[in-house]
């Protein structure tokens, strides 16, 4: 199992870290060892002090493939859950400055903590879903697949030319504006179309 993920998908995002607007997908990937599951506590790594949450929707791929045509690219994907790339930002500020990479940033240990996952049918329109994060109570992120600027079937047809996707795998599709610091003590709770999703505290 991998985890690949899509930076700078949710143009208000992109414009808050000053970033230029893809004209194409910004992929990254976390190792397995980034998931955290079951509503598991997340420890604050001692290398950062400036650990962001950025909340996504992700895809469970289903079935493997490769170079994917768009048409044809839904039906490699068939449940989705919310989840969090934690990124160390003073780091990756650093990476960024001098070219580098950005997996110290972004694929450390449990660095992407993931809600149960449902079906993919369950909802009316996927390009319609509202999520949301509340940080000790208080909304900090809100944002709807409708401004996705690379849909979830493009995203896949785009990394499927380069890279095979294998039933298991999960995509995290980016994140909308409002990422900020988190806490020792702060607890996270995720919302996908009202329901709760995930509910963890940073230790």
């Amino acid at each position: 199992m991998k985890i690949i993920a899509i930076g700078r998908n949710y143009a208000e995002h992109a414009k808050e870290l000053n970033n230029p607007v893809p004209s194409v997908p910004v992929i990254f990937m976390k190792p397995d060892t980034a998931l955290l599951k079951d509503n598991k506590p997340f420890y604050h790594p001692e290398f950062s002090q400036d650990v962001h949450h950025e909340i996504e929707i992700v895809l469970k791929v289903c079935k493997e493939g490769k170079h994917i045509a768009e048409k044809f690219a839904a039906s490699y994907y068939d449940e989705i859950a919310l989840g969090v790339d934690f990124t160390a930002r003073d780091i990756q500020s650093k990476h960024k400055e001098k070219g580098l990479p950005w997996e110290l940033a972004k694929a450390f240990d449990n660095s992407a903590p993931v809600s149960n996952f449902l079906p993919k049918t369950q909802f009316a329109n996927l390009y319609e879903l509202n999520f949301k994060l509340d940080v000790n109570g208080e909304t900090r992120q809100q944002g709807n697949t409708k401004d996705l600027l690379f849909s979830f079937e493009r995203i896949i047809a785009f990394v499927s030319q380069y890279i095979t996707l294998k039933k298991g795998d999960l995509i995290f599709t980016g994140t909308p504006q409002g990422v900020g610091k988190v806490n020792i003590g702060d607890k996270l709770q995720g919302y996908l179309e009202g329901e709760t999703m995930f509910d963890f505290e940073v230790k």
